[in-house]
């Protein structure tokens, strides 16, 4: 018996020598995901058939950027952008939809811009919403969109195909775009990369729109413990005023919960609920599940709230966004937002060193509706509507 256990052990070892770094790191990245990935089955992907494709064509992988490129890949199979790696390459694809400008889709057989973001490149260089595009780069739209789509997959999803439109159009850190666009019959070429945005060093911004409303915007910094003070002076500033706007609309990056819940705490005067987490024990078939709640902080404001979203309105935006709404304490405006996945954690490749994240819960509205689900109150198409509905206001 002593025997057979031993040569047993000998084999298993030789196996795993045999294997390259790469491959290692890859059944290491494979195993995490498939223990702790929150949402395999919201989304149908078949784990095991993954690994079946990309298994052979990791053994066949020889250096450092070839597996980073070849990981770029297999994160495709997700089609989101709350799942990436730590790293990238100069030839990498931008991250979305933090690296992204315009929010693109098929309609029709045609690629329309349905939604640009604001005072960035792409809205710098003159391309307008309802622009159709022709080609990307100089070549079809829809021979590039495949390489983003789920390879496991033989039916595609709107949610697929959306991925890979925002994936396609973010483009490449190494390569300017080229959009080419229909105008009146003839081809145009734009080139929002020729700009450059300026950015801003405010956490947050604030206006007065009328007598009775007052704008507080948040550029992109839930992430960042500063920006609470700064949202609590201006809330101070407008504490009696009728209406106070919130626009969440240049989040895309996320940020942490406990700069939410200080930013909604300002607004309530008691605890409440204002999101569900979910979390599977897959080891023993079971789930957590719990109610976060938020407290009031300071002096809180008791006039009519709304919360400005849009496409670049990601994870912890969406998170501030469902949360008023669940509360009842805000009107949502705005398009669907950034539909990115759940509360991620971070993993590291032993091999390589190379980290990546997934969605390890799984996140919902206080009524049970899935976070990357919910629609505003008040739905518009892209960000003109968006603002147009907000100086409305009165």
């Amino acid at each position: 018996m002593r025997l057979i256990v031993t040569l047993l052990t000998i084999l298993l070892s030789n196996l795993t020598f045999g294997q390259t770094k790469y491959e290692k790191d890859f059944n290491e990245f494979w195993n995490d995901v498939n223990n702790n990935y929150a949402y395999f089955d919201q989304q149908q992907i078949n784990w095991n058939k993954v690994k079946e494709i990309y298994q052979p064509q990791v053994k066949q992988i020889t250096n450092e950027i070839d597996f980073i490129r070849f990981m770029e890949t297999v994160l495709n199979e997700f089609h989101n952008g709350h799942i990436s790696l730590s790293t990238n390459l100069n030839s990498s694809n931008r991250i979305i939809p933090s690296g992204q400008d315009i929010f693109v889709q098929k309609q029709n057989d045609k690629y329309i811009i349905t939604d640009i973001r604001k005072d960035f490149g792409a809205d710098q260089c003159g391309l307008k919403i309802g622009d159709v595009i022709v080609l990307f780069n100089n070549k079809s739209i829809s021979e590039q969109v495949e390489k983003f789509l789920p390879k496991h997959k033989a039916i595609y999803t709107q949610e697929m195909y959306q991925y890979a439109l925002n994936m396609l159009f973010a483009g490449t850190y190494d390569a300017k775009r080229i959009i080419t666009i229909d105008r009146n019959g003839k081809q145009v070429d734009f080139f929002p990369d020729n700009l450059q945005r300026k950015e801003t060093k405010n956490l947050i911004e604030t206006k007065k729109l009328n007598k009775t409303t007052a704008y507080i915007k948040i550029n992109n910094s839930l992430g960042d413990y500063n920006s609470i003070a700064d949202f609590d002076t201006a809330v101070d500033e407008f504490i009696e005023y009728k209406n106070l706007i919130i626009d969440l609309s240049e989040t895309a990056n996320g940020g942490n919960t406990t700069v939410a819940r200080c930013i909604i705490g300002r607004f309530i005067d008691k605890t409440m609920p204002y999101q569900q987490h979910e979390f599977d024990e897959k080891e023993f078939q079971t789930q957590r599940k719990w109610v976060e709640y938020v407290t009031p902080r300071k002096t809180h404001f008791k006039g009519n709230v709304f919360i400005i979203v849009g496409h670049w309105t990601g994870s912890m935006g969406e998170g501030i966004a469902i949360g008023f709404d669940g509360l009842k304490r805000a009107k949502i405006i705005g398009t669907e937002m950034a539909k990115l996945l759940g509360a991620i954690n971070g993993f590291t490749m032993s091999e390589t060193n190379i980290g990546f994240q997934i969605p390890t819960e799984r996140l919902y509205h206080i009524n049970g509706t899935p976070r990357e689900k919910y629609k505003p109150t008040i739905l518009t198409q892209n960000i003109d509507e968006t603002l147009k509905k907000m100086y409305e206001i009165k």
